[in-house]
């Protein structure tokens, strides 16, 4: 099932209200509207990936967010996101340096992201080595027809220096300059909203495989 017009309905009015004494007295639309929905859709996203990915097995809890921001180091002291957000991922929702996929639902729609996010220097080093010697098959997932269509292209920030052991190798793949490997896509609410919605977003992550099964060969 997808979300009910209430999820939406009550992050437009948090949006106007973001402070506890409104979300308290709110908190029983915040179970019905939005939390209980939220972690049926995405049970029913894990058991259609599972089909074609047995490794996608956990509970909807071990991939969901807080709804509570964590302000201690921000300027902006609103309590709460305005959106739910979960990470499936055979690593684990807090690997955001492995593959997986991201998305989060706002008050208008929401976001897709695949591939891998924020990887650490170690994972950097490795993806990187990866690439050096099997760069035929990143491109041929980046190629995927369902890939362009959904995502266009791998984003992610580069660096402009790299170690030594990479740098006669970049002059011919551009790519080992990436400190990032991701692609991610607004989506409309009406992906969200329908009976048929877990399948819908099925087809993204069966777009990003190709590119998630080339960075988890690390992993193997």
């Amino acid at each position: 099932m997808g979300l009910p017009s209430g999820y939406f309905r009550f992050f437009t009015q948090l949006a106007k209200n973001n402070h506890k004494a409104w979300f308290d007295e709110h908190r029983s639309e915040y179970e019905h509207d939005v939390r209980a929905p939220f972690i049926s859709l995405v049970g029913d996203l894990i058991s259609e990936i599972h089909r074609v990915d047995p490794a996608i097995a956990m509970q909807p809890k071990d991939t969901m967010y807080r709804i509570n921001r964590d302000v201690r180091f921000s300027k902006d002291k609103a309590p709460y996101k305005l959106q739910m957000g979960a990470n499936i991922s055979r690593h684990g929702k807090k690997a955001m340096g492995k593959p997986g996929l991201y998305f989060e639902v706002n008050a208008k729609g929401g976001l897709i992201a695949v591939g891998c996010y924020m990887p650490n220097k170690e994972e950097l080093t490795m993806y990187r080595d990866l690439i050096m010697h099997e760069a035929a098959d990143l491109h041929s997932a980046l190629q995927h027809k369902q890939f362009t269509q959904l995502f266009g292209e791998l984003q992610g920030e580069r660096n402009k220096v790299l170690p030594e052991e990479f740098r006669a190798a970049a002059a011919q793949e551009p790519l080992l300059f990436n400190k990032q490997f991701f692609a991610w896509t607004q989506v409309p609410k009406s992906v969200f909203t329908g009976a048929d919605a877990a399948q819908q977003m099925l087809a993204y992550w069966n777009a990003a495989k190709p590119l998630n099964d080339f960075f988890d060969r690390v992993w193997e």
